[in-house]
């Protein structure tokens, strides 16, 4: 609605997760690069945890635009799932045949042979399992059961964990002791400090489009900063709320009022909002 008015070619703040909006903070960039690095060397689990919006599926879908296009790939986003359902999902993700009628040692067996043989191609093979911290301990057990899968000197398969900060509770369970033990890197993205926010913003608005006037002035970003604190997914719809507050007021440069404004109506937008709102319900 408002992006002509602004000289935007598109939404600069959509909440659906979008590569080419990736905003290469010094954090997305070492999760990044350490993903990266635990994959093409073969180092087994992987674990990446982040509070809700921190931009963990962004970095998830960076990972596979860089790895080499011989890796397999395998993205597990429903993890209410049982066992015996994680590794046939698996092996959908993966195409590879399989009796859905079969029995849950057999579904392995039909997964560590393809895994061989990608390995005797030279390919690697990934499975990311998002929102991990929905799995259920013994599902997760099951998972650290899939990285036995291994010859004397390689891991068959590269297994990356991502989910919100109750992942890293829940690996200190005593029952997922083994698991935790298997972890060779653990990296928690942050949230966004001032200045990223504001280069964050800054970045959104020249890839839809902004021809490098400031749309946000300095003391808003401050405010988006101040009132999103950091968080990316809070500051998309805080930003993306006060673009369409201006256009409606024919304003064409948004100051501190029109982000105050919008927090007022909408005190949802920000975490300060959410965790009101969680007070409030609980």
């Amino acid at each position: 609605m408002y992006e002509s008015f602004f000289g935007l070619r598109e939404n600069p703040f959509s909440m659906t997760p979008n590569t080419r909006y990736f905003f290469p903070s010094a954090k997305h960039t070492d999760a990044l690069n350490h993903m990266v690095y635990a994959i093409e060397e073969r180092r087994g689990f992987v674990v990446i945890t982040g509070e809700i919006g921190s931009g963990k599926t962004t970095v998830s879908r960076m990972l596979f635009h860089k790895l080499d296009p011989a890796t397999k790939t395998a993205i597990i986003r429903n993890t209410h799932l049982t066992a015996k359902e994680l590794i046939a999902s698996t092996l959908e993700e993966l195409e590879v045949p399989f009796n859905p009628e079969g029995t849950k040692t057999q579904l392995i067996g039909v997964l560590n042979m393809f895994l061989v043989d990608q390995l005797r191609d030279d390919n690697n093979v990934v499975l990311l399992i998002d929102e991990a911290q929905n799995l259920k301990p013994a599902v997760l057990e099951e998972v650290r059961m899939l990285s036995n899968l291994e010859t004397e000197t390689d891991k068959l398969i590269q297994i990356i964990l991502m989910g919100q900060p109750e992942l890293k509770a829940k690996l200190w369970l005593r029952e997922l002791t083994q698991l935790r033990q298997r972890v060779t890197l653990h990296y928690h993205l942050g949230p966004l400090d001032a200045e990223e926010t504001a280069d964050y913003v800054t970045h959104r608005l020249h890839v839809a489009g902004a021809n490098g006037a400031a749309i946000f002035d300095r003391a808003a970003l401050a405010r988006v900063f101040e009132h999103a604190r950091g968080v990316p997914r809070l500051i998309n719809g805080l930003c993306d709320r006060a673009l369409l507050t201006a256009y409606v007021n024919d304003q064409k440069t948004i100051d501190r009022s029109i982000v105050d404004e919008v927090v007022q109506e909408l005190p949802g937008l920000t975490d300060r909002g959410m965790s009101t709102t969680c007070e409030v319900a609980s």
